[in-house]
């Protein structure tokens, strides 16, 4: 019996040993801090690794994270410069760089920086109108970031970049923009078509004039050609005649001949366009010159 109660004894205590050392000594993960109080003050901030509370004098006054939070708060009303209402909510990203200051520093940090956040944003949409508001996130986003930084510095806080997620104006006012985009859609459509037009009408008039250009210079070549080659056949056609009157030369033809040729050529002056033909008595004797007076007359019918 005694022995069982031992045993019993001696289990509780190593339970309330390891419960003891579970509780007084602490491993601090990475990226985590605890704040320690000692005796209701505080005493001092633990980091990575082993640490040990001194039992009933010691406390953990505040678990703190290191890493960078993201914040995405509800959407806040605001009234522009305009007198325009809308809806803007921020996403807020932060770090914790002192915990002590995180932890006295102000009730409740998440809640303020909410707040905060919030006034901020009313305090620089106060300043601008609706179009102003709609096409300038960069410039508020900057100078959210820039007070929301300065006013959590006294509370261990460090503001990286503030976000305007979305803004939502009120219905009609949508609708009348919608209406704005529409218009603005449209006259860029026919901006472009007549540019379109525009441009195919100066292609077209340039193609013309090409093809006026060409055409014309194809003519010209032609004409040109044409005029070479009535030249060398004229040049060969007499080339041609003064070769025969030298070989008819040097042959020396006889009367008779001559008179044949005379008859031959008074025959062709018949079929040609004259209506009356005077034959003179001395036909023999002009017969070499009318001969030589029908070819002249046939050259100039042709």
């Amino acid at each position: 019996m005694e022995t069982i109660i031992g045993i019993i004894g001696f289990i509780l205590a190593l339970i309330i040993v390891v419960s003891l050392f579970a509780y007084y000594v602490r491993i601090i993960p990475q990226a985590k801090a605890f704040v320690i109080e000692r005796l209701g003050a505080y005493h001092t901030t633990w980091h990575t690794g082993i640490h040990i509370l001194l039992p009933f004098v010691d406390r953990i006054a505040n678990k703190v994270s290191l890493k960078e939070i993201v914040k995405d708060f509800d959407p806040q009303p605001v009234i522009t410069k305009d007198n325009v209402t809308m809806q803007i909510d921020t996403v807020v990203y932060f770090q914790i760089t002192d915990p002590k200051l995180y932890t006295y520093g102000v009730e409740n940090p998440i809640n303020a920086i909410e707040n905060l956040t919030a006034t901020t944003l009313r305090n620089i949409i106060g300043d601008l109108e609706l179009d102003e508001t709609l096409t300038s996130r960069d410039i508020i986003n900057s100078k959210m970031r820039s007070i929301l930084d300065e006013a959590t510095d006294p509370w261990g806080v460090k503001v990286g970049r503030v976000e305007v997620k979305n803004i939502i104006p009120p219905r009609d006012v949508q609708d009348q923009m919608e209406r704005q985009m529409r218009a603005e859609r449209e006259r860029r459509e026919k901006i472009l078509q007549a540019e379109g037009e525009k441009r195919a009408a100066i292609l077209e008039a340039e193609g013309q004039k090409e093809a006026m250009i060409l055409k014309a210079t194809a003519k010209k070549e032609s004409m040109i050609t044409e005029a070479e080659g009535q030249a060398v056949a004229m040049e060969r056609v007499f080339k041609a005649q003064a070769l025969g009157i030298q070989m008819i030369n040097e042959a020396n033809p006889s009367k008779p001949y001559l008179t044949i040729e005379g008859y031959k050529a008074l025959e062709k002056l018949a079929d040609g366009q004259s209506t009356k033909i005077i034959v003179p008595s001395n036909l023999q004797d002009i017969a070499g010159t009318l001969s030589a007076l029908g070819e002249v007359m046939k050259k100039d019918n042709k």
